[in-house]
């Protein structure tokens, strides 16, 4: 009974109008919510590569820095008590730039294999999501609701951008494949998640699976941009598809500000100083 006491206490806040339940911190599941993923996953991989080649700040350095400033922007998503579309996708391209880093500091910086980094990334994946259902049994992001969770979920991202950045080199190792081909592969597989969603497959498993399968298809999306044209790619650049996608990213969150389609919080009859809190 106590148990079951504070997990509704944890669910609500408390207002001069009255309990309120919990806003949720994370954006709802929508077309546009998969489009900017894909997006960010692309900046993360052609940003990344524009700051440590094209600008020669190397990859430990790079690192150092997009971590520097993705902390930062962390204390900030903290901080909010529901879901703000810019400081949310903010941090999102901030962790796929992290994420594509460490997978390439381990492959080109260290040596490291891409299967031993595949696998190693996979079981820590497994590990975070046992330790996040044992505490909070569940795994749905319906419920980004206490910081414990919030926790839990960006963790859970970080490391989905480095395995998704590990399984997709490996993948190209291992097939040889050139940028336009490479994107059929993970395209296909997000088609086949969707396609079992369908028809009765979790709803959190197959968010998941869609959630890592797009790191690869918007990484190999960068790479057929960004590539010259004698290699297979459009000869964009790496600067220029960043700028691309970078541009379309705020765009759309203008959009989602502006009209909050993608908000996930029930309605709430209190004060407009309230709400603001």
């Amino acid at each position: 009974m106590n148990n079951e006491a504070s997990q509704i206490a944890e669910q609500t806040y408390s207002s001069p109008a009255g309990p309120r339940p919990a806003l949720n911190r994370v954006p709802e599941v929508t077309m546009f919510f998969w489009v900017i993923k894909v997006l960010c996953t692309t900046v993360g991989e052609s940003f990344a590569d524009y700051v440590n080649t094209s600008l020669g700040f190397g990859l430990t350095k790079t690192a150092l820095l997009f971590s520097a400033v993705l902390a930062a922007v962390m204390v900030a998503q903290f901080r909010q008590r529901r879901y703000v579309p810019g400081v949310y996708w903010l941090a999102v391209v901030l962790i796929s730039v992290v994420g594509t880093l460490l997978t390439d500091e381990l492959t080109d910086g260290q040596q490291v294999p891409l299967w031993i980094s595949t696998t190693v990334f996979a079981v820590l994946l497994s590990a975070v999501f046992a330790v996040w259902y044992a505490r909070e049994r569940t795994l749905s992001i319906h419920s980004i609701t206490t910081p414990s969770r919030e926790g839990f979920y960006w963790l859970t991202v970080l490391v989905t951008f480095a395995l998704g950045t590990a399984v997709g080199d490996w993948t190209l190792e291992l097939t040889g494949w050139g940028p336009g081909s490479s994107v059929l592969l993970p395209a296909g597989l997000i088609a086949a998640v969707v396609a079992a969603w369908k028809l009765g497959a979790g709803p959190v498993l197959s968010f998941w699976l869609a959630y890592i399968l797009t790191r690869p298809l918007g990484a190999n999306l960068g790479d057929l941009l960004a590539s010259p044209r004698n290699e297979g790619g459009l000869g964009v650049g790496t600067f220029g598809t960043s700028a691309v996608f970078l541009t379309a990213i705020v765009l759309v969150v203008a959009y989602l500000t502006r009209t909050r389609k993608d908000q996930t919080e029930p309605a709430y009859r209190g004060s407009a100083a309230d709400v603001a809190r």
